[in-house]
């Protein structure tokens, strides 16, 4: 059995805020002793965790709103479970198209519409004022709304600080601020630097991306995606970084998401678990300009497999241990647990 609330319903939040106990009270009625409760908008009325911390062991919430507050955080007992928009696995049987992944998105709602550009339009707005006014305490917006556009025209490159602070006329002290925000709120997600190699140094910056492309698109301003575009091979890389970001998560691989890159140019996308070294392009035939950061990083010897994900229609092994893989293959091993 289960159990689904949502403090966004008034009559329920009034009646939890004057009594607590009609939580424990209501699963006792209802025998649920084993069964999954589910408590949505939690942050509207934090101090019911008091209450939660005796019948369940973990939620989802916003931590930055309860620490905050100085609330309990079920210290010993919570876990955290992260969601995300459709993944593959849930899409794959639907045969689509790149172009509209990269365009719509995979927010479940944008992404069955077929009006998903007003849907992330209102999606945007309600989030912004909603919830990063809210958790965040911005209350000066519009220099926000530049950060957030920044951010977005920026997902899946090197983070500059000093280049947003100065663009948008904040301190770097506040960028840096903004950007735990969209962390928390689960806006967007940090992807470190890879720095154990030896014979290449790499450099000591993040990249960020936002949790959604749709979300991206919107944010950053832009109408359509196209292929041949620039923003179309960073859409991509982008897609791919939500994907592994979704499959780390619900497969309870922790061990991390990184990217190497090094003073004199060589780059790889994406270090899953430090185990294997994964560079995205959009290209259909691949050439040797795209796998000189994955032959760079070979000469280190420290990954396990070195894999160019792209559009080709055909998967490939290399003379020197290079795997080519078509996109949507890349995608079945890697929800099959192959690189974990």
């Amino acid at each position: 059995m289960k159990l689904s609330w949502s403090f966004l319903d008034n009559e329920l939040y009034r009646d939890l805020s004057i009594r607590p106990s009609l939580l424990k009270n209501t699963l006792r009625a209802r025998g649920i002793e084993n069964g999954i409760v589910v408590l949505d908008e939690i942050q509207r009325l934090p101090d019911i965790l008091n209450e939660v911390h005796q019948i369940i062991e973990e939620t989802g919430s916003s931590a930055r709103k309860f620490k905050r507050s100085g609330v309990n955080l079920l210290g010993g007992r919570a876990g955290r479970f992260n969601f995300h928009p459709l993944a593959y696995p849930e899409i794959k049987d639907m045969n689509v198209p790149l172009h509209d992944i990269l365009n719509k998105g995979l927010l479940p709602s944008a992404f069955t519409s077929a009006y998903s550009d007003d849907f992330l339009s209102d999606y945007v707005g309600l989030y912004v004022k909603e919830e990063i006014e809210a958790e965040g305490g911005i209350r000066n917006l519009p220099p926000f709304w530049d950060f957030l556009r920044l951010a977005a025209a920026g997902s899946a490159e090197i983070t500059n600080y000093e280049n947003i602070s100065r663009d948008i006329g904040i301190s770097g002290v506040s960028v840096r601020s903004w950007y735990s925000i969209l962390l928390d709120t689960l806006l967007a997600f940090e992807v470190p630097p890879y720095r154990k190699t030896k014979i290449r140094k790499s450099n000591a910056k993040s990249k960020f991306y936002l949790f959604d492309v749709g979300v991206m698109k919107k944010l950053h301003g832009l109408k359509n995606i196209e292929e041949g575009t620039s923003e179309f091979g960073r859409y991509f890389e982008s897609y791919i970084a939500m994907e592994i970001r979704s499959a780390l998560d619900y497969t309870l691989n922790n061990e991390g998401l990184n990217y190497w890159h090094t003073n004199n140019g060589y780059e790889v996308d994406f270090i899953i678990n430090e185990k294997v070294a994964v560079e995205v392009k959009t290209t259909k035939r691949v050439s040797n300009s795209d796998l000189k950061g994955l032959k760079a990083l070979k000469e280190e010897g420290l990954m396990e497999k070195y894999i160019l994900v792209c559009r080709s229609d055909y998967p490939e092994l290399l003379d020197n241990g290079i795997l080519i893989l078509p996109y949507k293959d890349f995608l079945e091993e890697l929800w099959a647990g192959s690189f974990f």
